[in-house]
């Protein structure tokens, strides 16, 4: 049977709600759309405090993505071996892109219930 992709996407992003606020992935949000899924993995990489997006981000390429999103956490060294099929890294930016999406709609939700979700 054939994975829904978007509820994939859904799933990881209540994940990260739980893991973040609202801000930290819009500017996430942001920094994919402006300049890339290595840039994205840079700017949570600045911050201990967003190693939680940045390993369940990871994890969900290495499931998701066909062949995987390599084999270490250097987000560099993945990122250029999916960089030489293009159909593969904006797969990757529109999964990420999804994903962020509805965790910043589970971030506002939670907030705005007072932090009941």
């Amino acid at each position: 049977m054939a994975t829904n992709l978007d509820m994939e996407c859904a799933k990881l992003g209540a994940k990260l709600a739980g893991q973040s606020d609202d801000k930290t992935l819009t500017n996430a949000l942001s920094v994919l759309e402006e300049q890339g899924v290595y840039a994205f993995f840079l700017y949570l990489g600045q911050k201990n405090d967003r190693r939680g997006v940045t390993n369940l981000c990871r994890d969900f390429l290495k499931h998701h993505l066909p062949g995987g999103f390599g084999s270490d956490n250097d987000a560099f060294k993945a990122t250029q071996d999916i960089a030489g099929d293009i159909d593969k890294l904006l797969l990757a930016r529109d999964l990420l892109r999804q994903s962020l999406i509805y965790g910043r709609y589970h971030a506002k939700a939670r907030s705005g219930a007072g932090g009941a979700q």
